[in-house]
């Protein structure tokens, strides 16, 4: 576009007009800092969802392996895997003629909503580490470790969006 009789005053935009979209885009940014929160928590509510699925499978296949005569039991265990780390080690499997091990997960995945204290020189808490554990003699409304792992929950005491704490998922 041409504009004919302009001085070089008139062309760009004047202080108040910049001022104006200035405020404008503070604006909009602060109404979308809760936004993004919400979908951070989401994620890692998510997260947890698929972690608490994939340990509590693993260990429901491990008794599962057990009740099937591929994993030795003594007569006075539950049946249940005695840490989680056996979960990934492996464990032999008694059935196999060629010394085979059985392996029910990867690896272990985290707990998204434990909280790591981030101070230099530390390192990272182990996966394992970041559960709480309950064997199969605690109740649930009072889970206890104890000599085998029976099912996992997030140490976390913070509420998810359900309105439900994250240790009671």
């Amino acid at each position: 576009m041409f504009y004919f009789n302009q001085s070089p005053r008139q062309r760009g935009f004047t202080l108040i007009e910049l001022m104006i979209v200035v405020a404008i885009m503070a604006v909009l940014a602060t109404a979308a800092m809760p936004l993004r929160e919400l979908v951070v928590k989401r994620e890692k509510e998510q997260e947890l969802r698929i972690a608490l699925r994939q340990i509590r499978n693993a260990i429901d296949a491990y008794k599962q392996a057990v009740d099937d005569g591929h994993i030795e039991k003594e007569a006075d265990e539950s049946g249940y895997p005695p840490t989680l780390e056996d979960l990934v080690i492996g464990v032999p499997d008694i059935k196999s003629t060629d010394n085979k091990m059985i392996y029910f997960l990867r690896r272990l995945p985290r707990d998204p909503m434990f909280e790591d204290m981030d101070v230099a020189g530390i390192e990272e808490t182990p996966a394992v580490d970041t559960w709480g554990k309950r064997s199969y003699e605690s109740s649930a409304k009072n889970p206890q470790e104890g000599e085998d792992v029976f099912d996992v929950y997030s140490l976390s005491e913070a509420v998810g969006l359900n309105g439900i704490e994250y240790n009671r998922w």
